[in-house]
């Protein structure tokens, strides 16, 4: 992670879909009392409904919005400068993914995707992993949803 310190400890890129206000619920039900954090997407009235749901429905820190265009690499590098730790579940990720991990894997900032693409998980890696080594970014894809019948597939076979 950065050593520098960074606006919010995790941004949640994509909190207006289906899976993105899921995401939202789960960090505000269990987050530290202290976690700095934000939701980010393209549509300021949206994210403003679910920050105001997250505020009525959780006694977690509350969450700040910020409006960031996937397509616009100058956000997206604003974003990824601004977190220790951006998640993302902006998809289809082979059209709206690129510019987010680009700019994390250039901030030193951690990444974490929902993504089942295995497209976009290889020319992530064959783009992005020598700077982010460089600069200390994880870049993890596959975090739940499509990847998990695939897990437990696999630990299913093991077992």
């Amino acid at each position: 992670m950065p050593a520098e310190p960074r606006q919010y400890d995790i941004v949640l890129h994509g909190a207006t879909g289906f899976t993105g206000r899921l995401v939202a619920d789960y960090l505000a039900a269990t987050a530290p009392v202290d976690m700095r954090w934000a939701i980010s997407g393209r549509d300021a009235d949206k994210l403003r409904a679910v920050q105001h749901h997250l505020d009525v429905q959780s006694a977690a820190p509350s969450v700040e919005v910020v409006v960031a265009d996937s397509a616009d690499p100058r956000a997206m590098m604003q974003l990824a400068q601004s977190a220790r730790v951006v998640a993302t579940t902006v998809g289809p990720f082979q059209l709206y993914g690129a510019e987010l991990v680009a700019a994390c894997a250039a901030a030193g900032t951690d990444y974490a995707d929902i993504t089942g693409e295995p497209e976009f998980v290889d020319r992530t890696w064959l783009t992005h992993h020598d700077r982010a080594q460089t600069t200390g970014a994880r870049l993890v894809h596959c975090c739940g949803f499509d990847s998990v019948p695939h897990d437990l597939g696999a630990w299913w076979t093991l077992q």
